[in-house]
C-alpha cells in the first residue's frame, strides 16, 4: 500500500469513528430530551363535519 493509501484509510477510519460518536451523542440527547417532556399531541377535533345549509 502507498502512504496515499494508508493516510486516506486512516482519515476514513477516523471520519467513520467521529460519525459513530455524533450518533451516539445524539441518540442519548434525543432520549434524555424525550424522557423531560413527555411528546406534545396536537388538540383533538371532532370527526363529524357541521351541517351545511343546501
Amino acid at each position: 500500500m502507498s502512504e496515499d493509501t494508508r493516510k486516506n484509510l486512516s482519515r476514513e477510519e477516523r471520519l467513520a469513528a467521529k460519525l459513530r460518536e455524533n450518533l451516539r451523542r445524539r441518540k442519548a440527547q434525543a432520549k434524555a430530551v424525550g424522557a423531560e417532556s413527555p411528546p406534545e399531541t396536537p388538540p383533538q377535533t371532532p370527526l363529524v363535519k357541521p351541517d351545511s345549509d343546501r
